[in-house]
């Protein structure tokens, strides 16, 4: 929500919810008007016809549901935000020990099986090198830093 009010100067009050489940109670009951809510738990509202799904967060429209476009294709360029996993070591692990393991979960993420069940779901997979996800970490603390400095977040 942060995001999406740091690029469109729109003026919305964000209500932060300790997690999905309330805040999907909140909206489905209308206490609150809308929800920038994760794929997983809103799209099987939206596929009941509970909550109207506007636009997806993500850079590129979503298999799961191909028919709503991006925040940014609705007209906020360069908005993209989305939930992510990953896998992390210690710093100093050997670097034979990291390639295994990204070996394995790449080949885990490639799984057919794996990869139909979650994308009915909304989740879609990636693999790719340690290198490249540290790359991503890092944009993802160099994106939120901005928006936490241009909303005057602190902690409480």
């Amino acid at each position: 929500m942060e995001l999406f009010k740091t690029l469109t100067g729109v003026e919305i009050t964000h209500i932060p919810y300790k997690g999905a489940a309330p805040a999907l109670s909140d909206v489905l009951s209308g206490q609150v008007h809308s929800i920038f809510g994760n794929m997983i738990s809103t799209l099987p509202h939206t596929r009941a016809g509970r909550l109207r799904g506007l636009a997806v967060s993500s850079a590129k429209r979503s298999q799961a549901v191909p028919e709503l476009p991006t925040i940014a294709e609705s007209g906020v360029p360069g908005f993209e935000s989305g939930s992510w996993w990953g896998i992390s070591v210690p710093a100093g692990t050997p670097r034979p020990i990291v390639m295994k393991l990204n070996s394995e979960v790449n080949r885990i993420v490639a799984m057919p099986e794996l990869r139909t069940r979650l994308a009915s779901e909304g989740a879609e997979l990636l693999g790719g090198t340690p290198d490249e996800f540290a790359a991503y970490v890092r944009s993802e603390i160099d994106k939120w830093a901005k928006v936490v400095k241009f909303a005057k977040m602190r902690v409480e």
